[in-house]
């Protein structure tokens, strides 16, 4: 799992994805679109940033949720904690 999470993270716009659903987690495609070409002037399609999530969420580092006919994307810091404790916990001796 750790090479799909390390695939997704490599690429800057899904690093910002993440960083908007950080800032507001929950969020529809059309509002993740929007804050996307407002707050950092990335004019990707739909098209393309739907196809961002997908491999956030096969990474699972996205979760999606559906209402109705909405769909929202909630960030998921799970798969990111095995990699964090393989490399940053304290070692005996340091």
């Amino acid at each position: 799992m750790d090479d799909a999470v390390f695939k997704a993270l490599a690429d800057p716009t899904r690093r910002t994805i993440l960083d908007e659903l950080t800032e507001q987690n929950g969020q529809t495609l059309f509002e993740i679109c929007a804050r996307l070409a407002t707050k950092h002037g990335l004019a990707s399609s739909r098209q393309a940033i739907s196809q961002h999530l997908d491999a956030l969420e096969a990474a699972g580092l996205v979760r999606t949720r559906r209402d109705g006919r909405y769909k929202f994307h909630h960030i998921d810091t799970a798969p990111l904690e095995p990699i964090v404790e393989r490399w940053l916990r304290e070692r005996p001796g340091t």
